[in-house]
């Protein structure tokens, strides 16, 4: 993986185990699941990723929603 990283210009950042929360994307997956996956039961993964694929276009649609903010607010450390 560094040999690649090296040869493409990327610079690996580690972050220690069990702190996923160091991690700002985790917010935007607390979201995800808050507003996709929380309280639900899917019939079939394709339904699922129908609800995910929902999520996403109208978060993008949306960015500045009160609700959306608030849960990636909550879930935001830094």
């Amino acid at each position: 993986m560094g040999t690649w990283a090296a040869a493409h210009n990327v610079e690996i950042a580690y972050a220690p185990t069990n702190s996923s929360w160091l991690n700002r994307i985790e917010a935007r997956f607390t979201a995800l699941r808050h507003f996709t996956l929380d309280g639900t039961d899917h019939a079939t993964h394709k339904e699922q990723g129908s609800m995910i694929c929902r999520y996403i276009i109208r978060r993008n649609r949306h960015a500045s929603d009160s609700r959306l903010r608030q849960v990636v607010a909550r879930a935001s450390v830094a």
